[in-house]
């Protein structure tokens, strides 16, 4: 069965399957996931789930992007990570009962399927082999946000920053003649809410990484012109 998208719904014939969590359960294991999961395809811009809401359960994301942050009592937003597929949203406050933790919002066109809290809970204690991928997925994004927060209390220039993470985005990218080019669908808010910064700043130190052909953001492409000095600035 197919979305309106034109996305797989079953997790069975999918042939959007990454090779990370439950995509890579087989068996029994993957046919009981897909008897307790709800597909749905939610446009760019849909809040998932809030921070500091009872978490009714959890979303697999299988296609698509979302972006997952914080707000500070002031409004202040931080984006600690950018989901991608493969993951599951909503997972640590579902196994420990908390409220959800972070904020989770779609940033394209996104299929989820979603499993209720108690669906889920009895799924990870009859199915061993998911138990653990629910553990190293919690253990992942744990690191992930002290990576975020390390970089941001520790480095000492908005530049530095943001150089790391457009290597870190660019990790992926196609190299031509030493000039990496790779997609990119944030904005300079966004950008701005990951690495602690305001959007002004951004625009400010993206303009002067292409003034100096270091790097450059046109449309949905980021091309890094001179990677060496990318990094150099990354570790200053």
């Amino acid at each position: 069965m197919k979305s309106p998208y034109g996305l797989p719904t079953e997790c069975l014939n999918c042939h959007l399957r990454p090779d990370s969590f439950f995509c890579s359960l087989l068996g029994e294991s993957l046919e009981a996931f897909n008897q307790i999961k709800h597909a749905s395809v939610v446009p760019a811009g849909a809040t998932v789930f809030q921070e500091g809401q009872s978490p009714r359960g959890i979303y697999m994301l299988c296609s698509g992007q979302a972006k997952l942050s914080i707000t500070s009592r002031e409004g202040k937003i931080l984006i600690l990570r950018i989901a991608k597929p493969g993951d599951l949203l909503g997972l640590h406050a579902v196994v420990t009962g908390a409220t959800y933790e972070m904020t989770a919002e779609t940033m394209q066109p996104s299929l989820l399927n979603f499993v209720l809290a108690e669906d889920f809970r009895r799924f990870l204690k009859e199915h061993g082999a998911a138990c653990l991928h629910a553990a190293k997925q919690i253990g992942r994004d744990c690191q992930e946000a002290y990576d975020v927060v390390r970089s941001i209390g520790l480095s000492h220039s908005i530049s530095g920053r943001l150089a790391k993470f457009l290597l870190a985005s660019a990790s992926d990218g196609r190299i031509t003649n030493g000039v990496v080019l790779a997609r990119f669908a944030l904005t300079h808010e966004d950008m701005g809410q990951l690495v602690g910064s305001s959007r002004e700043t951004i625009t400010r130190t993206l303009a002067e990484f292409r003034q100096k052909n270091i790097a450059e953001i046109k449309g949905s492409i980021l091309t890094i012109h001179n990677k060496s000095a990318l990094e150099r600035i990354g570790v200053a």
